[in-house]
């Protein structure tokens, strides 16, 4: 225990238990007198609380005693376990007024002490034994001089019972001067608990290690047997009890010489409880009672009570039996009696139970019952019956109140019979008769029914609109009370048509009670609608209703909703009257729109609208919309409509543009047009061209279908004639106005010379490359016809490898995989008559060139070869537009570019490494790319370390020395670049150096070289210096520097490294919030390029139309002109002709 409860008056109790040390929770006991666990009298009155603190480990505990009352008085103890380990302390709690009678009357067997008050029944259950008169004080001083060996037989000849509670007077009247033992260093525990059957360990340490001890049992002293095991091990000295019973409940010493130390040991038995209850029993006088309960152990004591009195076997009457078999404990009582009522009561020490005996005189027999009986009016009805007794009086009764005789009613009694006769029997006479026997808790009851014929009471005042004729509204509910009369109850039938409605739940049912009849019809339907009736019987008679119940609704939603015509931004609406009007006239209707896909509703009229047509306004041309009607009437609005199809309001088009003659014949003319300006939501389907004679109003349609393009031919025209013509374009709301020629164009077809319109970019010459699909368009002009064919270097193409397709106005040349042999000149030839027109097309089919031819290294000297080549025999009929020059190492045979695109033959290659040797290769280049194949040099390069430089694999420079002083001082080539970089991220930093001798390599930081660190990492590759960190931190950052040193020199270069720490979360942020400012200005500037784009795209789309309208106004002025002149040629072909005849 930490902190363990105090003697108080208080009524909350606290203990603080230390389980730092402890595996698993403690247990808790918080006991009253020696055994009594107060865990299983928790209530209103005692309450128990535990709480823990995970920090501390520290277990609290606190007992609260709600209205103290002078019973909770006592000596109390709480225990705590854990498996081997045990702790208990004692506290007493005082109440005002009973501290006096607890000191002064330890004797009088009420056991004032530890098992005092309501919770310590054995108290008030043992016998008082009579103790010799002897003045108080006498045995107290007694008791005082006396040995502790000697209390138990002071106490037993002058009858205290409490012993506990005499020591503890003892203590308080005594006073024990402290005295400082030197005879033990560890004294024995003020107390020790310990269950009945376990093992104790009782231990105290000794100054002397050779000393000899001596323990006692209440004043006697313990021999070593094995039951008690003694042992002595250095300075510790401990008495071992085995096998703890409840005489080892005792006082113990351990005794050096003149000191000893005390200690109390409690042995716990386990509380005996009650398994089986007691039962109630219900008797009559003279029967056998047996109280039976099973406890939870054999051979355990019970004490039997009658209210506050103890039964004992020593009962002088007799009457009590008690009987005990094995766990059954049994009070048998003979022949029960009156005075035996009550409640009878067993205890065990672990808890108690109750039962109530009620004991009754025997009951009358009763030989004949009253009947009931049923009467009518005028008749005399008799109550009779018979008892086993004759000199029984008894009363008669009448729903309650006595029945007093008169002149109509005779109350008479000859032996065992008593009758009750009514004469000329009345309505009122009716009820519920009884007869009580004097001295008996019984009663015979019968019941007199009066003969009434049945009536009904029908009063629908409220619901009638004509004579027996009820009117509800669809989904109202209804209900009919009827008021029913006679006697006896009559039998109520409800009837609709001839089917019977029995049903007494559901939406339509009939619900009966006293004198009323109920038909209730729940949400009103249709089919509810018809004639009822009720009929009521009873032995007097029958009475009959009859009612028509009438249902009204709202009328059915109207029909065959739709749309018969639409404009810009309207449409009109029909549809059909609902075929129900729900019983009362349809006073109009309601309309309501919505968009297509929408969920949302919108009224067009507030006022009820009285026709089946209605024209919807304000609609947005282009949207489809759905139509909806309601139908309404006196009771209410339907249901809406099933939505109409959907429909667009739009409008027609705007007529057709720019209508122009394109070409005219003997028999056709061709007719070219533009869109309309204003086309709208509803599209365009197409156009319709129409035609008739100059002078007549009767068009003609020209097409049958619908002409999607805007060109057309109108064909079988009558030569020589004057045609008026005219287009008109179609959509869904119908035609648009008509576009018509300015003037009629006469049927006769124009003589026109042949022209080729040969594309620009085939008027230079047309390359592709070998496999690529050739498709080249050749537009051309002239009346009639042209006749139009190839050939290709002056003589026919062969269709079997160029494909030719002619049409009125182009011709179509086609090579679906093109070859060299395709290259050429193709010649397209067009003739009309005598009339002829030529245009040629070059054409070139390329691949990729050969390898160049006979490369060679011609000179060599210092780090530096010269080359030289000849072009490839194969150019790929292309001209070959360079060359790409690469070297290897003969050590790594990996290929290097040294130059791309070179246009001369030959070439010097640089920069070459001093000791290695150098083989070269040569790519040629045209339009196609790098030829498939290299071509190798014929012979090697090698640099010499000596600066001599042989050839010897030159076959046509033998024995060639150069000679050249290599060596150099170290020079960096490419410098070290200043980094920043995050923490934690690896990185490198590097530069090249070159110089002859190799030069050493010392890596530095702030000046300091760095050595053989794990964290960096120091690579060279021919010459790049490369100084790898792993995984900087921010004390990495600073001035890092590459030395190279030979015997020539040194050189040096440093830059600063700059290692940023993560960023936080507002860093982040803020370099979040500029990432998205960048973005944004780049959408921004996207989105002004993708304007500027847009407006240039617009601007060269509105200067190409421009180009267009000029283009066909020239060919117009120039289709003018021509007919002019060929109306100038025909007048002068006339006057010719004329002249001749003349």
């Amino acid at each position: 225990f930490l902190e363990k409860p105090e003697n108080t008056v208080d009524v909350v109790f606290v203990a603080k238990v230390d389980s730092s040390t402890l595996v698993r929770k403690p247990t808790m006991k918080w006991l009253k007198g020696k055994w009594l666990d107060l865990g299983s009298k928790a209530g209103k009155h005692l309450q128990f609380k535990e709480t823990y603190d995970r920090n501390t480990k520290v277990y609290t505990y606190e007992m609260k005693l709600v209205k103290v009352v002078p019973g909770d008085a006592g000596g109390y103890r709480c225990e705590v376990t854990a498996k081997e380990k045990c702790d208990s302390c004692t506290f007493e709690i005082s109440v005002e007024g009973e501290q006096r009678h607890t000191e002064t009357d330890l004797r009088a067997g009420e056991d004032a002490g530890e098992d005092e008050g309501d919770l310590d029944f054995s108290a008030l259950l043992k016998a008082t034994k009579k103790s010799p008169q002897i003045e108080e004080s006498d045995v107290w001083e007694l008791l005082k001089s006396a040995h502790p060996s000697e209390y138990e037989k002071i106490a037993f000849k002058y009858g205290i019972t409490d012993l506990r509670g005499m020591l503890k007077r003892l203590k308080k009247m005594k006073t024990v001067e402290p005295k400082v033992s030197d005879a033990f260093l560890r004294r024995l525990e003020s107390a020790y608990s310990v269950q009945k059957g376990k093992k104790i360990v009782l231990s105290v340490e000794v100054v002397d290690p050779n000393v000899e001890v001596k323990w006692l049992k209440n004043g006697q002293e313990i021999k070593p047997s094995a039951k008690y095991i003694m042992e002595s091990n250095g300075n510790i000295r401990t008495l071992t009890i085995n096998k703890c019973t409840l005489a080892d409940d005792a006082a113990y010493e351990c005794v050096i010489g003149n000191d000893k130390c005390f200690t109390e040991v409690f042995v716990k038995e386990p509380p005996v409880t009650i398994t089986k209850l007691l039962d109630d029993y219900h008797v009559v006088v003279g029967e056998k009672v047996e109280f039976e309960i099973e406890v939870s152990e054999e051979g355990a004591h019970v004490i039997w009570c009658f209210e506050d009195q103890e039964l004992s076997r020593e009962d002088k009457t007799g009457r009590y039996r008690f009987r005990k078999d094995g766990k059954r404990h049994s009070l048998i009582i003979q022949e029960a009696m009156l005075e035996d009522t009550g409640m009878f009561y067993v205890y065990t020490n672990g808890g108690h139970s109750k039962g109530e005996l009620i004991v009754e005189e025997k009951e009358l027999e009763i030989l004949q019952s009253i009947a009931d009986l049923t009467v009518k009016s005028a008749e005399q009805a008799m109550f009779k019956c018979e008892v086993s007794d004759e000199k029984v009086m008894g009363k008669w009764f009448k729903d309650g109140k006595e029945v007093q005789p008169s002149d109509r009613i005779k109350i008479t009694h000859i032996g065992r019979m008593h009758r009750l006769t009514i004469d000329d029997v009345k309505p009122e006479d009716a009820g519920d008769y009884t007869f009580v026997p004097d001295g008996y808790a019984l009663s015979l009851s019968a019941k007199l029914n009066f003969l009434e014929p049945p009536k009904i009471h029908l009063d629908v005042s409220g619901n009638m609109v004509s004579q027996n004729t009820i009117i509800v509204v669809a989904g109202n509910k209804l209900r009919l009370d009827v008021e029913i009369t006679g006697e006896p109850a009559p039998t109520v039938t409800w009837t609709k048509g001839d089917k019977v409605v029995a049903e007494t739940e559901g939406r339509v049912r009939v619900e009966s009670r006293t004198g009323l009849s109920s038909f209730v019809i729940e949400g009103a339907e249709r089919e509810d609608e018809g004639n009822y009736s009720i009929t009521v019987t009873n032995p007097a008679g029958e009475d009959k209703a009859n009612l028509f119940i009438k249902i009204v609704d709202v009328p059915d939603p109207p029909e065959h909703v739709k749309c018969t015509g639409v404009g810009e931004d309207c449409a009109t609406i029909v549809w059909e009257p609902p075929k129900f009007d729900g019983g009362a006239p349809v006073k109009g209707y309601l309309m309501e729109r919505k968009k297509k896909g929408s969920s949302r509703w919108t009224k067009l009229n507030f006022d009820v609208f009285e026709g089946t047509t209605y024209e919807a306004k304000r609609m947005i041309e282009g949207i489809l919309y759905e139509m909806r009607v309601f139908a309404v009437n006196g009771i209410g609005v339907s249901v809406p409509s099933l939505n109409s199809k959907p429909f667009m309001p739009i409008a027609p088009t705007s007529e057709p543009t720019k209508l122009t003659v394109e070409d005219v014949t003997d028999t056709t003319c061709s007719l070219k047009w533009l869109a309309p300006e204003k086309i709208g939501a509803g599209g365009l389907d197409g156009y319709v061209i129409e035609f008739c004679k100059e002078g007549d109003t009767e068009w003609q349609v020209a097409n049958t279908d619908l002409v999607e393009r805007q060109s057309y031919t109108v064909r079988n025209l009558p030569t020589g004639e004057k045609m008026n013509f005219r287009v008109v374009a179609v959509n869904i709301a119908g035609r648009s106005p008509p576009a018509v020629l300015s003037q009629p164009v006469t049927v006769r077809e124009i003589m026109e010379h042949p022209k080729i319109r040969l594309p620009r970019h085939l008027r230079t010459k047309y390359i592709r490359r070998v496999g690529e699909t050739i498709n080249l368009v050749i537009p051309f002009q002239g009346k009639p016809r042209p006749v139009a064919h190839w050939l290709k270097d002056g003589e026919p193409v062969d269709p079997k490898k160029v494909g030719i397709r002619n049409s009125n106005v182009d011709s179509v040349l086609f090579i679906r995989s093109a070859e060299r042999d395709h290259s050429g000149k193709y010649t397209l030839v067009l003739k009309i008559e005598n009339m002829e027109d030529q245009a040629t097309l070059d054409i070139r089919i390329i691949d990729k060139p050969g390898p160049p031819l006979a490369v060679k290294v011609t000179d060599v000297w210092g780090f530096n070869a010269a080359l030289e080549w000849k072009p490839p025999k194969d150019d790929g009929n292309c001209e070959i537009s360079g060359y790409t020059i690469q070297k290897a190492d003969m050590k790594t045979k990996e290929w290097f570019t040294v130059y791309e695109h070179n246009r001369r033959t030959n070439c010097t290659v640089s920069d070459l490494v001093m000791g290695n040797e150098y083989m070269f290769r040569v790519f040629s280049e045209n339009l196609c790319g790098l030829s498939e194949d290299p071509s190798l040099s014929k012979n090697t390069a090698t640099i010499s370390k000596t600066g001599h430089l042989l050839i010897d694999k030159n076959p046509y420079r033998q024995n060639c020395i150069f000679t050249s002083d290599v060596n150099a001082a170290p020079k960096f080539t490419t410098p070290l670049v200043d980094r920043s970089v995050v923490a934690g991220y690896s990185t490198a930093i590097s530069c090249s150096v070159r110089g002859f001798p190799k030069p050493k390599i010392i890596w530095m930081k702030n000046r300091m070289i760095i050595g053989e660190d794990p964290k960096y990492l120091m690579m060279n590759h021919q010459g790049v210096l490369t100084l790898n960190i792993r995984k900087p931190s921010t004390f990495d950052g600073g001035k890092y520097g590459c030395m190279a040193v030979n015997d020539l020199g040194q050189d040096e270069v440093e830059c600063t490294l700059v290692v940023r720490g993560t960023l936080t979360m507002r860093e982040r942020e803020r370099e979040r919030e500029k990432s998205e400012r960048e973005r944004e200005r780049e959408r921004q500037r996207e989105r002004e390029r993708e304007r500027e784009k847009s407006e240039r795209e617009r601007e060269r789309q509105r200067e190409k139309r421009e180009r267009e309208r000029v283009s066909e106004r020239e060919r117009e002025r120039e289709r003018v002109r021509e007919s002019e002149r060929e109306r100038e040629r025909e007048s002068e072909r006339r006057e010719r002709v004329r002249e001749e005849r003349e």
